[in-house]
């Protein structure tokens, strides 16, 4: 699992806004990418120590520029959907003065307690096939669940890791420290932004030194997100609760607090697939990818990949849209170098039993090695023709003084093939301003009762 800003927007921006028109069409096949096997490799699960930071050179020499003119001397480093991008046959292609500056691939610690915790636990997690075709773990306590997956079930074990990766204890993002932001782009080149306050919180399987593994008002939960639009005015307070359980069967509860009701309703988990407020999210996108839980999902492995990733972003991506390359919305020299991560590539898929109605045909997950989330998606329809395409983009974290590999500022573009749509998220809402993770959170927002708990959603404009 990884923390993420889209989460935040997903089931809120539903009541707020309205649909663009939809174009249905057809997206070009995508360009298969080979594995690339030059440079260093990451080894899953390996402990790296705090005084330990390993640049080195992946496939990709430091100071390379990537253009329109070489582009395809490093395909081979590109998720499908990039290659998409640059070949420029869709609506959505890259700008003719794209500018990829490739630098170090950087390794930083993982946050003190998640090696401790898998070492501890991690032999001891088993996969689990339930009778209706389900999936589940046994045996999970807190860290990466399956530290060097590998057959049977390699690629759900590697969905699981990645449900599970490092993230903070508790993250927030507030008026005074920083706004998580969305905005969406569509065919015309009209732009739509919200801005929303948020607390994400462990709530079990918590790996922190000093903070019991499961919270004693858990209540069976393990993991909560909670947010408030703060903009626009018009939809102030506007609140939603998400609720992921300790029981992997159970689905996730959402509930909203509605403003001009004064009321918190209930939402309905059917609504997987629908759009969200006319963005292309999905609440199965909205963790920063996939958001689908565990359950219902199996995951094959497809192969190792060296990929380019935005991993040490910089709070340039909080000035929008000056400091983003339109019209697509794509990144900027002053994000930060691109490096050459390590990835599996996983493709996940609703379990048969589950599979019928589902938006997605499958889910082709580009998941780092050392974050462990998706430093790329490419989604495909139920007719299998790529349809959107998700990159990813992080920073480490520093916790106790040590930057650390742990899941914070996030930012994340989403653009949709088939209808033309682009969604743009990020944790930064300017120069200096982020999001605050563990103990740099205010204490008031450690809260469980208040923004943990559907009651907490009635204390709202109080």
């Amino acid at each position: 699992m990884v923390f993420v800003v889209i989460i935040i927007l997903s089931t809120l921006i539903g009541f707020i806004g309205p649909a663009w028109a939809q174009n249905p069409a057809a997206p070009a096949a995508p360009a298969g990418a080979a594995a690339a096997d030059a440079g260093a490799t990451v080894v899953p699960g390996a402990h790296v120590t705090p005084a330990a930071v390993h640049e080195f050179v992946n496939g990709i020499p430091v100071g390379t520029k990537i253009t329109m003119a070489n582009w395809q001397q490093y395909k081979a480093f590109m998720p499908d959907g990039m290659v998409q991008l640059f070949q420029g046959t869709n609506f959505w292609k890259m700008p003719a003065d794209v500018e990829m500056n490739v630098g170090p691939t950087r390794i930083f610690p993982l946050p003190e307690g998640y090696p401790e915790a898998t070492e501890k636990y991690g032999g001891q997690t088993q996969v689990v096939k339930l009778p209706d075709g389900h999936y589940d773990m046994k045996n999970y306590i807190a860290g990466m669940p399956f530290p060097n997956p590998s057959d049977p079930d390699k690629g759900w074990k590697i969905l699981a890791d990645s449900w599970f990766g490092p993230v903070p204890r508790i993250a927030a993002g507030t008026p005074e420290t920083g706004l998580a932001s969305l905005c969406a782009l569509d065919r015309y080149g009209s732009t739509t932004c919200l801005r929303t306050a948020y607390v994400y919180r462990m709530l079990s399987h918590i790996y922190s030194p000093g903070y019991p593994v499961t919270e004693p008002k858990a209540g069976g939960a393990w993991y909560s997100e909670w947010a408030m639009l703060e903009a626009p005015e018009q939809s102030k307070y506007l609140a939603n609760l998400t609720i992921f359980w300790q029981d992997n069967q159970k689905m996730e509860d959402d509930f909203a607090f509605i403003p001009a009701l004064r009321r918190t309703l209930r939402l309905s988990s059917s609504a997987r697939c629908s759009p969200i407020f006319g963005t292309d999210y999905t609440r199965d996108d909205a963790r920063g990818g996939f958001n689908g839980g565990l359950s219902m999902f199996r995951a094959d492995w497809l192969r190792d990949q060296k990929v380019l990733a935005l991993s040490h972003i910089t709070t340039a991506v909080g000035t929008f849209p000056d400091n983003y390359d339109m019209p697509l919305g794509f990144a900027r020299p002053s994000w930060g170098p691109w490096e050459v991560r390590d990835t599996y590539v996983i493709d996940t898929r609703r379990v048969p039993e589950e599979a019928r109605g589902y938006c997605y045909g499958k889910r082709i997950m580009y998941v780092d090695k050392v974050f462990l989330h998706e430093d790329w998606s490419d989604l495909y329809d139920a007719n299998m023709k790529l349809w959107k395409v998700l990159q990813l983009g992080a920073a480490p974290k520093v916790i106790n003084g040590v930057e650390t590999s742990v899941l914070g500022s996030f930012w994340g573009g989403m653009w949709d093939f088939q209808n033309y749509h682009a969604t743009l998220a990020f944790t930064a809402d300017g120069p200096g301003r982020d999001i605050r993770i563990d103990d740099a959170v205010p204490k008031e927002f450690e809260d469980i009762d208040r923004y943990c708990s559907p009651a907490g959603m009635m204390m709202i404009m109080r």
